[in-house]
């Protein structure tokens, strides 16, 4: 049976994307695991990391939307061929484009908006992986709505710097709704902390974390580093090449499994 997994955060440079790549990659190189990322931020950081940038005639994130939003349903052949594959790092994507920001208008007419995304990953699709990987965009509406409807679980990559917290409590109380209404399989939200670092700052935010997350809080930490910018400008996983990061995302792989 196929995991979701949805990861976000409303506030931006935090690691959502780079923690979609390396731990799809990680799962998927180190685990043995089938695994489908799926670029659900106009930005498309996710879409480019994986070798993305040109239209290439398939359809993206975008226009699966929009299809459903048109006529309500969606063949599986047309999700199919809008799913790329990376050869490097072993990884089916769904890529957006920057038209996905255009998406909440056209959503806001559409029956039941809030489930299109999981109309699009339906049993047909997802069946086919192990773990389907969402990379949300850094902010609270449908598009994030849609992401939590689908999944059954929320990853929340927390920067360890001042001010990282402020918006927790909005995200964790739209999951606590969503779970309590559309969607009853969500599970309680997943903390990670990221850019880890050994200033006072960081390690009082990691305090303050494990104290208000303590059920919830992943083991794994990600440390601050240069290779996650390297490993996006390159392409490449970062458990693909020998650094500190790259075991991290392994123990993560580990630990995501592990549950």
């Amino acid at each position: 049976m196929s995991k979701l997994i949805a990861i976000a955060n409303q506030k931006g440079g935090v690691g959502k994307t780079t923690t979609a790549m390396n731990l799809g990659a990680a799962l998927s190189l180190h685990r043995n695991k089938k695994v489908l990322l799926v670029d659900l931020d106009p930005q498309a950081n996710l879409s480019e990391y994986l070798g993305y940038s040109e239209p290439d005639g398939k359809p993206t994130m975008t226009q699966l939307i929009l299809t459903v939003c048109r006529s309500s349903v969606i063949s599986p052949e047309v999700v199919k061929d809008s799913i790329r594959h990376n050869e490097i790092n072993n990884l089916d994507y769904i890529p957006a484009d920057i038209n996905l920001a255009n998406a909440d208008v056209a959503m806001s007419s559409a029956l039941s908006r809030e489930t299109i995304l999981k109309r699009i990953l339906s049993a047909n699709i997802i069946d086919d992986y192990d773990y389907v990987l969402i990379d949300c965009l850094p902010a609270l509406g449908v598009l994030l709505i849609n992401a939590l409807t689908a999944a059954q679980e929320m990853v929340i990559p927390v920067q360890t710097q001042k001010f990282s917290i402020d918006g927790l409590t909005a995200l964790t109380g739209l999951h606590g709704q969503i779970a309590a209404t559309i969607n009853p399989a969500l599970s309680q939200p997943l903390v990670l902390p990221t850019m880890v670092d050994n200033t006072n700052v960081s390690k009082n935010t990691l305090r303050t974390l494990t104290e208000r997350f303590t059920d919830t809080m992943l083991n794994t930490v990600i440390h601050k580093s240069v290779e996650a910018a390297k490993s996006s400008e390159s392409g490449v996983a970062l458990c693909k090449t020998k650094n500190r990061l790259g075991e991290e995302y392994k123990a993560l792989a580990s630990e995501i499994v592990g549950r």
